[in-house]
């Protein structure tokens, strides 16, 4: 069997965590699949996997074949851009992971001009608001809010700022009332995002104090929780509670008036690293002109949006 073939169905059986979701990532047989694992572990004289009934996870000796063999296999698909796009231009697929409501708002636009002038390039989005692991998941850049991680052996080109807002609809307000502290938040219903950090409460800072300013821990009744923005989004505009988004979501609303910022004269969730937009891949991929030609009409959108990313 082809070697590269033969590591690609490895490293999948791996990510996926078992044969039959392999099988159909890779679209054949979950027999087939077991055949070149088996065949693999038997020409190597090692176990690589570890079987039960309900998952499949890596040995110790898997683990090092598994770092291995994904490296060989991104050399061969950076030479591969490489040679096709110079000979063709930017062309072949372009693995993307991003968050879903930003994806919707500012990856959705840029398609057509993408399509336009990159006609051979084929795009698959995974879309998610919980980070998703280039490596395990086959992603070749990665779009992700957040503080960079010093540990992770990846090049970070940064796109934008990311600040946050609290916000609440007109409704909301004449009902409840305007926070004018941040511990007027304990009364109020709010719209957390379901990740712990989000869960526990809120942290805010006031901003004439500069970074010094002690930083107050607001507790409060989370009435609706999810993983996704753009829901709480929907529940503040629709009078549910106070939500903690990204500007960049809410510009609109707030333009409008559909959601007003209370509190602004705090920051939320203020922290030692920079919060920011940042596009993420492999330094082993630090070439790919699919890449490059993504994140550069990307930024471009971004930079032309209006849109206060800052």
């Amino acid at each position: 069997m082809d070697r590269f073939a033969e590591l690609k169905t490895f490293c999948t059986v791996a990510a996926c965590g078992g044969f039959s979701k392999a099988a159909r990532q890779l679209g054949v047989a979950t027999s087939s699949v077991t055949r070149v694992v088996d065949a693999l572990e038997a020409r190597l004289g090692v176990a690589l996997l570890n079987r039960s009934t309900r998952s499949v996870t890596l040995t110790e000796a898997g683990r090092g074949y598994h770092e291995d063999a994904l490296r060989i296999l991104a050399q061969l698909d950076a030479a591969d851009d490489a040679a096709s796009g110079s000979a063709t231009g930017v062309a072949g697929l372009l693995r993307v992971a991003a968050p879903v409501s930003f994806a919707a708002l500012h990856i959705a636009p840029i398609l057509p001009a993408l399509r336009a002038r990159h006609p051979r390039l084929q795009l698959d989005l995974r879309l998610s608001d919980t980070a998703i692991s280039l490596v395990d998941e086959s992603v070749d850049v990665a779009i992700r809010i957040g503080s960079l991680d010093p540990q992770a052996r990846l090049v970070a080109r940064r796109l934008a700022g990311h600040s946050r807002v609290l916000c609440a609809s007109p409704a909301y307000l004449r009902r409840r009332g305007l926070p004018l502290l941040p511990a007027d938040l304990a009364r109020h219903d709010c719209l957390p995002f379901s990740f712990a950090d989000h869960r526990r409460g809120w942290r805010l800072r006031r901003k004439d104090g500069g970074p010094d300013a002690p930083v107050e821990e607001i507790a409060f009744q989370g009435v609706v929780q999810a993983d996704n923005a753009e829901v709480l989004r929907q529940a503040a505009v629709a009078g549910l509670g106070v939500a903690m988004l990204a500007r960049w979501l809410v510009h609109e609303d707030l333009r409008s008036g559909r959601l007003v910022q209370v509190l602004a004269d705090f920051d939320v969730n203020p922290g030692p690293m920079d919060v920011a937009l940042y596009a993420l891949y492999g330094s082993n991929r630090r070439g790919s002109e699919k890449i490059r030609s993504f994140v550069d009409l990307l930024a471009e959108h971004l930079a032309q949006s209006g849109v206060p990313l800052d």
